[in-house]
């Protein structure tokens, strides 16, 4: 009985984990922003902010069983981070008004009042 225990157990060691299968930290994210002076102003912290949520998001992903996107979300992450110049170009198109819907959409909203209670 305990052998097959064992041979599970040694199996188990050897399989990749989830975190290895979906390297978040991979896509150096941190070290990108660190190196790139621009991605430090004022005038890009949207850009950083999309950049970590999307970073978060692979980790969420990552977290409710989705590796496959997961691994999507990392490697466009890393394309983004690789070229931040690129990236911000790609951000100075953003239209204000999204921004705002987006921003307002993050706010927790109230549920229905209960008709019941009054």
């Amino acid at each position: 009985m305990r052998r097959p225990l064992a041979c599970a157990l040694f199996l188990l060691a050897l399989t990749p984990s989830a975190q290895a299968a979906c390297a978040v930290e991979d896509a150096g994210l941190e070290p990108a922003i660190a190196a790139k002076k621009e991605l430090q102003e004022a005038k890009n912290a949207q850009v950083v902010r999309d950049l970590r949520t999307l970073r978060d998001a692979a980790i969420v992903l990552e977290s409710y069983g989705f590796p496959k996107e997961c691994k999507e979300l990392v490697g466009i992450l890393k394309e983004l981070t690789a070229n931040p110049d690129g990236t911000i170009k790609r951000s100075s198109d953003t239209d204000e008004e999204k921004a705002e819907e987006i921003q307002e959409s993050r706010e927790p909203k109230a549920g229905p009042k209960d008709p019941r209670a009054r």
